[in-house]
């Protein structure tokens, strides 16, 4: 059965506690993020009712049932918001009651109730209410709500702006101001907190009421904002985590010659600058990997060679290993190989002699030693033949 597209609906009417004496113009303004919550809260409740209402059934359809079924469910909002002051008392004096006064939870709790009510024998005894196919034909019938226009949004919001005014008896989200002339009343809705605004940031179509203005800035996800590192650019703020990590030229990086033991992490935008201020100890780090037998003395004239045969400046346009290694063997390939101290060589030397020495020495003790040791075993395996003779 297809749902018809539109039908007019009744928008029920917001109690008044009394006759008021004179012309009286009353603000209508509320807030209307909450009556937009409120007013989605209808189509998944009014799908629950048909679905288990109609459940087990052979002849009737969710659809079958659907205008009906909206008509009794706005009846019954309409009844428990203008009753809901009295309940409330009643549930705020039972012992351990923590009621929730806030308009979205109040009928929430209706549209719960209405759709409790309408479950039959089947969905009762059954194991139905927890099945996940009753999850799935709920959705699946609000979304073919949706797609029919069965129920406006406009409609909805309408049914869910006179239900808040009703149970909001605190007057934390709708204007309660009254007037003597319709100018005040103009003049009023001009600047109250309640009128509703939309979004002017581009692609944001958000609204919501003029209280919440700063509100909603503040978390705008197409609001453009400076870079949160600091760089020249603004971005649009949900956008924002994906420029820090990729394209900001003010996130971190570690220098590209991490590798070879620089330890620097710095800005990308630093690089450069970076690259030219430690030349010196780059420069070390390749000829430490060039030449792995040389000693830091010897690295570090080296350094000095090298930067005298080539400006700091030119060296430094290489910004990565492959590129500076490539420099340096050109360069040292004009000066020659590189001088390792003599002198450390020799004390090398010595100090292997004098290891060769020290195992020569050792291994002549040790001859010694075994000679005098089977000497002494001859002699005494000769002393127990004579006893034994």
């Amino acid at each position: 059965m297809d749902l018809p597209a539109n039908d007019a609906e009744l928008v029920p009417e917001k109690i008044e506690d009394g006759k008021e004496e004179g012309p009286s113009f009353k603000c209508d303004l509320s807030d209307t993020e909450i009556v937009h919550k409120i007013a989605q809260a209808f189509l998944p409740g009014l799908a629950s009712a048909c679905v288990d209402n109609t459940s087990g059934g052979i002849f009737k359809s969710p659809a079958s049932v659907a205008v009906d079924m909206r008509k009794e469910l706005v009846d019954y909002l309409t009844q428990r918001s203008e009753s809901f002051i009295a309940e409330f008392v009643i549930l705020e004096a039972g012992p351990g009651a923590e009621a929730s006064d806030h308009p979205y939870d109040i009928v929430s709790d209706f549209v719960d109730d209405f759709a409790s009510s309408k479950r039959n024998l089947f969905s009762r005894v059954s194991g139905w209410l927890l099945s996940e196919k009753r999850e799935d034909k709920i959705d699946d019938f609000v979304q073919e709500m949706e797609i029919n226009g069965f129920w406006l949004l406009d409609k909805r919001e309408a049914i869910a702006h006179t239900l808040l005014k009703n149970v909001d008896f605190k007057n934390a989200f709708h204007c309660n101001r009254k007037f003597m002339s319709a100018e005040g009343l103009a003049e009023h809705v001009c600047h109250c907190s309640f009128r509703s605004l939309t979004c002017t940031n581009e692609g944001c179509n958000a609204r919501f009421c003029a209280s919440q203005l700063e509100k909603h800035d503040s978390v705008c996800p197409f609001k453009i904002i400076p870079c949160e590192q600091q760089c020249s650019d603004s971005i649009m703020r949900r956008e924002m985590d994906r420029h820090c990590i990729t394209v900001c030229t003010m996130k971190l990086v570690n220098c590209p010659f991490y590798a070879l033991g620089c330890q620097s992490t710095l800005p990308s935008c630093m690089i450069e600058q970076h690259c030219s201020d430690a030349i010196h100890f780059h420069l070390l780090h390749v000829l430490q990997v060039l030449h792995k037998e040389a000693s830091e003395d010897n690295l570090k004239r080296r350094v000095e060679q090298l930067e005298q045969a080539a400006s700091s400046s030119r060296l430094a346009e290489a910004q990565e290993v492959r590129s500076l290694i490539s420099k340096v063997k050109d360069l040292e390939a004009k000066l020659g190989p590189l001088e390792v101290d003599i002198k450390n060589k020799d004390s090398d030397e010595n100090v292997e002699i004098s290891n060769i020495s020290n195992a020569l020495d050792e291994a002549h003790i040790n001859k010694d030693s075994q000679e005098r040791l089977g000497a002494s075993n001859t002699v005494n395996a000769s002393s127990e033949a004579e006893s034994l003779s």
